[in-house]
């Protein structure tokens, strides 16, 4: 346990951090699932809608510095991919 007053604050501010990291991390997973559902199902239109919030979401996380960009880029044009595949 911190010893100083001031890493007893920054301990409390972690733990506030990593509790809303892991919150919008939750929400990130749950848009790729629905998103990656609409795929599976072959549904263009819901597909397309739920790649939008996808984009919105990963946006988001990189300007929140939760995501790196280049992780977030890589994962945009997997799913753009995965999207035009399926349009074929």
């Amino acid at each position: 346990m911190p010893q100083r007053k001031s890493a007893k604050k920054e301990l409390r501010k972690n733990i506030k951090r990593r509790q809303r990291n892991l919150l919008f991390k939750k929400q990130i997973s749950l848009t790729i699932k629905k998103f990656k559902k609409a795929i599976s199902n072959k549904d263009i239109p819901t597909a397309k809608l739920a790649l939008n919030e996808v984009y919105k979401i990963l946006d988001k996380a990189v300007s929140k510095k939760i995501l790196h960009p280049n992780n977030v880029a890589r994962k945009k044009s997997k799913f753009a991919k995965l999207l035009n595949s399926l349009n074929k």
